[in-house]
């Protein structure tokens, strides 16, 4: 499964959003992750389906970068210090419930 996909329908108030607008609201959201290191990527996948690894792709699909240039933006550093740093091994009920709350994603998001 990936977070790769845009759902975007044809009258998605979001598109008429000012660009500056929703870098600085984007913007807020990543320093939030960025300091809540405490809200591990598991959960957030488990909970709403998508995690700061998806943030970091979708910069990097969005920009004509890597993955790993996309990924280090969000995480404030490269992923590999980030996971030495805040990531421990996932139990099997956050796998699962990561699995349930992927398959609610659009177009198997």
């Amino acid at each position: 499964m990936s977070c790769s996909d845009d759902p975007t329908g044809p009258d998605d108030a979001l598109d008429t959003l000012d660009d500056a607008v929703a870098a600085a609201a984007f913007r807020r959201l990543v320093r939030l992750l960025q300091h809540r290191s405490d809200a591990a990527n598991i959960d957030l996948m488990g909970l709403a389906g998508f995690c700061r690894n998806c943030l970091g792709d979708w910069i990097a699909e969005a920009g004509d970068l890597d993955k790993e240039a996309g990924r280090a933006i969000v995480h404030g550093m490269p992923t590999a210090e980030w996971k030495a740093r805040h990531q421990i091994p996932a139990t099997s009920k956050q796998l699962a419930r990561m699995e349930e709350s992927m398959a609610k994603n659009p177009r198997g998001h």
